[in-house]
């Protein structure tokens, strides 16, 4: 009897599985309730993602847990659907809706997303987040602050030790850069909060890709493994809004007080909080309906995403620069050489275009070791198709940058750290349409252009001052671990200044 009754289960499951993929992308049969996710590597994810694909071509469809998702490999297919306004959702997932709240920007949709991302981007084009133009140099002399700290920073530690890991300082370094630009303040290095926040961080951005079934199955929230992770992030979300608070109650005091007090001769005025509480005034005082977008939630959550996507993503593709311009002897000395006959002094924001070997490093490393793999998924918010097939309003979209820039079709020796990847015959730098660290379309990074000036000042001053070489690095596995971002694994290095 119940032999027969599992039969009839089964076979009723793949019945309405096969009419349900009707006009749907190819793609794999999954288990009921689970889909697909038992078989994804939770190491790494986007081999697995990137292996079906072999199998059913550039755009296919899976099921994870309650979630329809569509994977696409193809780069003008990306760029193609993530043009698109139908587009521009989030998926349905954990963290998004029943954490995150759908507020901030990363996990905003719709109207508050369009009015937080304008906003957002004009507030960092004001600071000098742009190609051309004075507040560009203001916004470099911001960046060269930091820059010119880590310097010493490696100096004295390479005096104490023989080799030791950087991490530590470039994440201070690179947090406090995010801390002026966001909040308009600094910390010392051994604040306690300034030493809590950091942590937060780094344990966050590793849970949450660990707690990566409960975004497709919430109910798994509630076994004890999961328990404690969810419980973890929800303590350090709430944690951090309170010191938020206290950070936008100074602010508003500030603002209210005309800027007189001079307390804190160390603020900037010009940052993300600033403008944000200025532009609620104005709301408040022409009683404008865009108001509603300007909640202190929100804005809790948009100070969280823009300090945390921008610390994480530039420290982690540093590291990985730093890793492998070690590991690569004639990469590091052609940068050099190239800096040496191009250069007076050292390299800065205007001597970018006659350093293309340095672009070229920076965007290799952006390659090999693509920060978000899985790029960052999108929701459809109606009923669309992608390249002919079907697609449901609420599918997750996948656009698997890791596939892309890993393709052997696309770029010779993927596997390889080679900057010629973007030099063109003549020796300039060239970016191929499939190229996309910063992901594409509407809803590709907003702090692009900021990330490429950190990077590409802090690698050029690096190593115009310093050689450097991996201690014990011959074992070094360069797999990375993947949560939210792809992070190399612990490594030492030896600074040697050069003279």
């Amino acid at each position: 009897m119940y032999l027969i009754l599992g039969i009839v289960l089964i076979l009723t499951y793949v019945l309405w599985t096969l009419l349900d993929r009707r006009g749907k992308p190819p793609g794999p049969f999954g288990l009921p309730i689970l889909g697909y996710l038992p078989f994804i590597d939770s190491i790494k994810p986007y081999e697995t993602l990137t292996n079906l694909a072999k199998r059913y071509g550039p755009v296919y469809s899976l099921r994870m847990g309650q979630v329809d998702a569509v994977v696409l490999i193809a780069p003008d297919l990306i760029r193609d659907t993530l043009k698109r306004e139908e587009t521009t959702g989030r998926a349905p997932l954990f963290i998004t809706h029943g954490i995150m709240g759908g507020h901030g920007i990363i996990c905003a949709e719709g109207n508050l997303w369009r009015d937080q991302r304008r906003l957002s981007t004009e507030w960092l084009r004001t600071m000098g987040m742009t190609k051309f133009g004075p507040t560009r140099a203001t916004l470099e002399a911001r960046i060269l602050i930091g820059v010119n700290e880590l310097l010493e920073d490696l100096r004295r530690e390479s005096e104490k030790v023989f080799a030791f890991d950087p991490a530590p300082l470039l994440h201070h370094i690179l947090g406090n850069l995010m801390n002026d630009i966001v909040f308009g303040l600094q910390y010392e290095r051994d604040d306690a909060t300034w030493r809590y926040l950091q942590h937060l961080q780094e344990e966050g951005v590793k849970h949450i890709g660990v707690s990566m079934a409960v975004n497709f199955l919430p109910f798994l929230r509630h076994l004890p493994s999961s328990k404690r992770i969810i419980e973890f992030l929800l303590n350090g979300k709430a944690k951090t809004h309170k010191i938020y608070d206290s950070i936008i109650e100074k602010q508003r005091s500030r603002m209210e007080g005309g800027g007189s007090e001079v307390s804190d001769p160390g603020r900037h005025d010009d940052c993300i909080l600033s403008n944000f509480l200025q532009e609620t005034r104005r709301r408040e005082t022409g009683a404008r309906p865009e108001l509603a977008f300007c909640s202190d939630v929100q804005l809790r959550h948009l100070l969280a995403d823009l300090f945390g996507a921008g610390v994480d993503t530039t420290f982690t593709t540093l590291r990985w620069l730093i890793l492998f311009l070690a590991l690569n002897k004639d990469a590091q000395e052609r940068l050099r050489q190239e800096m040496a006959s191009q250069l007076r002094g050292e390299p800065c924001l205007n001597d970018v275009d006659s350093l293309p070997y340095l672009k070229a490093c920076v965007a290799e490393a952006q390659r090999l070791r693509t920060v978000v793999p899985l790029g960052i998924p999108h929701g459809a918010v109606s009923d669309i198709k992608i390249a002919g097939y079907k697609v449901s309003k609420n599918t997750m979209i996948i656009p698997l940058l890791w596939s892309v820039h890993m393709d052997p079709s696309l770029w010779p020796n993927p596997d390889r750290f080679d900057p010629e990847h973007f030099l063109d015959e003549s020796g300039q730098y060239s970016a191929p349409a499939h190229f996309m660290p910063f992901q594409t379309g509407k809803r590709m990074c907003l702090g692009d252009e900021l990330a490429r000036m950190i990077l590409l000042l802090y690698t050029g001053r690096l190593f115009w001052h310093f050689e450097l070489d991996v201690f014990n690095g011959e074992g070094l596995d360069l797999t990375g671990v993947c949560g939210i971002t792809l992070t190399p694994p612990p490594f030492e290095i030896i600074f040697k200044e050069r003279v």
